[in-house]
């Protein structure tokens, strides 16, 4: 796929995916969500790639939804709210579901304004830092919408319902610093430190880690956070353990481990995945 709205290049084991409208403030369309898809698909079948970054081009990181259609820009009986929605009925453009079922871990590194889609998009992403001065919101109420990309599911999971009420409802903008103190954030770092800092987490996460497991654990950790209690997953994680125990990741990490060495993990995600997975419908 050629890339329009997004760059998309590979340092070593890390995808880094570039919001790439800087002349708009990185502002989202159809198009841009369904490249955005696209990357996080590649990345998922890449055995190479160990974790994605995602930032934007210029200023900022996603200034929302494309409006440059004036009062009718959500419209979809026109061609400019069509265009912004574009990627809503094709399953293979669906941005949302392509960072969520991604194997691969993923970081966003928010370098400037990120509001409306450009603040949801990267909730299902698994960590967030921002750049001091970046500023966010979650604006639907102010434009009359409601939030989309599953924002209302996964905004409550990562910094509690009191919290996501307070900023949805108000639908105000708010800056970095109450982004980490709400735990929308994990850091605040200066903006010409912002993806060095995004580099130093992801290669934290997968330079002594096996991909396999990184893998499991994601989708262990984001589809049963919510459960309403632990015996399906019980039911799951201990055949799982059981077969992953006799893999070579295995033995690797505890023979490394009585070396006092760094592992040499040699399982892909692209083959060695356990039976279990995966523990729950495609269509999910």
């Amino acid at each position: 796929m050629n890339y329009e709205q997004i760059t998309c290049d590979i340092d070593g084991s890390l995808m880094i995916v570039t919001l790439n409208r800087p002349d708009k403030l990185n502002a989202y369309t159809g198009t841009m969500g369904a490249e955005i898809a696209d990357a996080f698909q590649r990345a998922d079948e890449d055995d190479s790639v160990r974790a994605i970054i995602v930032t934007g081009a210029g200023r900022g990181f996603c200034a929302g939804a494309d409006v440059s259609g004036g009062a009718n820009s959500f419209d979809t009986s026109g061609s400019h709210g069509a265009g912004v929605f574009a990627s809503a009925g094709q399953r293979s453009g669906r941005f949302v579901e392509a960072i969520f079922n991604c194997r691969k871990p993923s970081i966003a590194a928010i370098n400037g304004a990120a509001v409306g889609v450009g603040i949801t998009m990267t909730l299902p992403m698994d960590i967030r830092i921002a750049s001091r001065g970046a500023k966010i919101g979650f604006i639907f109420a102010r434009r009359g919408l409601v939030p989309e990309a599953g924002s209302a599911w996964f905004l409550p999971k990562l910094v509690g319902l009191p919290q996501s009420l307070r900023w949805c409802l108000s639908g105000r903008t708010f800056d970095a610093d109450e982004a980490l103190t709400g735990g929308l954030v994990s850091e605040v770092v200066e903006p010409d430190a912002l993806l060095e800092r995004a580099r130093q987490i992801a290669h934290e996460m997968t330079a002594e880690t096996s991909a396999v497991s990184v893998a499991l654990t994601r989708q262990m950790l984001w589809r049963f956070a919510g459960a309403p209690d632990p015996f399906e997953l019980l039911a799951i994680d201990k055949p799982m353990s059981v077969e992953r125990g006799g893999h070579a990741d295995v033995r690797e990490g505890v023979q490394s481990f009585i070396e006092k060495r760094k592992p040499a993990f040699s399982g892909k995600v692209s083959q060695d995945m356990p039976s279990q997975y995966p523990w729950w419908s495609p269509s999910e």
